[in-house]
């Protein structure tokens, strides 16, 4: 997707963990090993584009974690609210804020986007030191974090 402002866009990245392991992508154009994630759209909320962005990187439809505050009423809706926030730079005049989420996979088959990624693969925390090119930290720390955190039911993914 173009950017929707010269200087700065708002992105989901979408931690999804199962069975101790979480899921990465080898992103084509950026040479980087990356969680699920993109670009929130003008006609989506956060919630809408970190399930399109998963659906289309991954094949899953996923369930995002966390907490939705109980305050929807005519004209407001609540989110489930990202686990964290970051600000990161993409070139020397644009930045992202990122939204950043953990999730489950619910259903659906693993298939790589081609066109977008060389790679998706399941890796657990030791892994994450071996893969090439090498893992951001920042990246390396939110997966690590999401493994801590993502305990309870499997799905049958």
């Amino acid at each position: 997707m173009a950017h929707i402002h010269e200087k700065i866009d708002f992105t989901v990245a979408i931690f999804v963990v199962h069975k101790n392991k979480i899921l990465l992508i080898h992103h084509r154009k950026l040479d980087k090993w990356l969680p699920l994630g993109g670009h929130i759209e003008l006609d989506e909320d956060p919630e809408q584009a970190a399930l399109r962005e998963a659906k289309e990187e991954s094949g899953f439809d996923v369930e995002l974690l966390g907490e939705r505050p109980p305050t929807s009423e005519a004209g407001t809706r609540a989110l489930i609210a990202p686990r964290f926030l970051d600000i990161h730079r993409i070139t020397d005049t644009h930045e992202h804020i990122g939204m950043i989420y953990w999730a489950r996979p619910k259903n659906g088959t693993l298939t790589l986007a081609s066109s977008e990624h060389h790679d998706i693969r399941w890796c657990s925390s030791d892994e994450l030191d071996s893969l090439q090119p090498q893992m951001a930290n920042a990246v390396k720390w939110y997966c690590r974090k999401a493994l801590q955190e993502v305990q309870g039911p499997e799905s049958k993914v």
